[in-house]
Parts: structure tokens; sequence; C-alpha cells
């Protein structure tokens, strides 16, 4: 593997997942040893080209012999390309180079609430992200889109526990936390209210794939409607548990845990009741 040499690549020194892709780079051999740095821990002497907020936002990539700063997907193409040359025509293609634009400050807008930092790093540095609404609307929708199609499909092997619904509930069911929770974070603290929604919807996707594995052999395996049900609550109880850590994260007490625990209650009653 041909190793990009005499680059740097500048990383989010609070983000869990930018330290752990540009550890795979170095450890993979596709940056020099020395080829990775947090950002907050170079001196502008150093880089005096470097833009920090943009860096904040979309990951630098610095040629330390000509002084050329990238950022974003194309400091990811540049660092792909020197092992992988037969993609490089690909790396030029403007369609893909733009979806894979959208692609990446999808996620890199998100990066706080898919994961999030720890709490004695969480804001130790100036100069943070920035916040994009239009990402994180987006990200909300996505991710509760495909959400309430994994528990639709889901609901299904539930047969004699929870009675049939319309195709629709369980995007209804989904749409009506996020309504819910908006409301009650906007009562406790309305500075938080998209970082928590965000975090929320990264809980209710992380529980839906969860679900996927019973969901995919259901077809090859002759189990009855109590083993899903028990799989269920098992998945619901570990996102009860990461509710609670991240509210903690977000200093936001166990009022948020109860009312997201209190609304799932009374869906389900109201299911029971009404069907």
């Amino acid at each position: 593997m041909t190793t990009l040499k005499n680059h740097l690549i500048l990383f989010d020194a609070e983000c869990p997942m930018c330290r752990v892709y540009t550890r795979a780079f170095v450890e993979s051999g596709m940056l020099d040893r020395q080829g990775r740095a947090a950002y907050q821990e170079i001196n502008e002497q150093a880089c005096p080209v470097l833009d920090r907020q943009r860096a904040a936002n979309e990951i630098a990539l610095v040629n330390l012999e000509t002084g050329e700063v990238t950022y974003g997907v194309q400091s990811l193409f540049t660092v792909f390309a020197a092992p992988f040359p037969v993609l490089k025509p690909l790396f030029l293609f403007l369609p893909f180079v733009w979806l894979m634009s959208r692609l990446y400050a999808f996620i890199s807008y998100n990066r706080r609430v898919i994961v999030p930092a720890s709490i004695t790093s969480e804001g130790d540095f100036n100069i943070q992200p920035s916040f994009r609404l239009d990402y994180r609307i987006a990200y909300l929708l996505v991710s509760c889109l495909f959400t309430a199609k994994i528990l639709s499909d889901y609901s299904l092997l539930l047969k004699g526990l929870i009675p049939a619904g319309n195709p629709f509930r369980e995007y209804m069911i989904c749409g009506g936390q996020l309504l819910f929770q908006g409301i009650i974070i906007g009562v406790l603290d309305r500075s938080k209210r998209w970082e928590y929604l965000g975090n929320m919807m990264t809980i209710s996707f992380a529980g839906a794939l969860l679900l996927l594995p019973a969901l995919l052999l259901a077809p090859w395996l002759n189990l009855s409607s109590a083993f899903y049900g028990g799989w269920f609550l098992g998945v619901a109880a570990l996102m009860l548990l990461e509710h609670i850590r991240r509210s903690k994260l977000l200093q936001l007490g166990y009022g948020m845990s109860f009312s997201w625990a209190l609304y799932r209650v009374l869906v389900l009653l109201f299911i029971l009741i009404t069907t």
C-alpha cells in the first residue's frame, strides 16, 4: 500500500468518531506514523493559512511541502487516492464529488449527536463546529424514516402481542415522539433542543438497527412472537440506558429520560385500548 507522505491530517480532538477513523488511516499505512494531529493542538505559526473554523467543520489535510490545505471530502479523496490510484478518476467525477460532499457534510455537521463527546472534553476548546439547522433537520427526518420503516416491519413479528395497525402507525409514533420530546426539551432547556433531538434520534436509529438481526433471520427461523417480544424489550432497555447516559452528557438530568419512557408507555396503552 502506498503511503501518503508529507501530509498531516487534522482531526477534531473532541470527536470520538474523528479520532477513530484518522487513527485507522495511520495504522493501515495510508498516512505516516506522524500523519495525524488534533487541529486544536496546532499553533498558528505552524500553519498560518489554516482556517481553524473550517477545520472544525471539515477535516483538514495539510501538505507539509507546499503548505496547501484541503478540507472535508477533498482531504479524504487525497488520502484514499495514494493507496488506491484507480479511484482518482472517480474522485474527479463532478456528480460523485457533489454527492460525497453532501454526504460528508450530513455526517460532519451531525457528528456530535451521532457519537457525543464526553463531559470532560466537551467545550474544552474555544473553536467548536458550526451548527447547521438544515443538516440537523435532514438528520432527524432521515433517521426517523429509517427507524419507522424497520419498526413497521418488526411489528409484524409481534402478532398476538400487539394489535396490528395501519402501515403508517410507526411513522406517526416516531414523528410524535420528536414533537413530544421537542416540546419537553423546549420547556426544560430550549438552548439544547436540537442537540438533544439529534441524540434522541441516534438512539432510536441504533435501536432499530439492533432489531435488524431478528428481523432478517425471521423468514428462516420458526420462533414465537414471545421471542421477538423479548428481543424488542431487551433493545428498549438498552435504549433507555443509552438515553440516560446521553442525557447526562448533555447535563439534562433524568427528566428527559422519564418523558421519553412515558411517551412510549402512553402510546402502547393507546394502541391496546383503541384496537
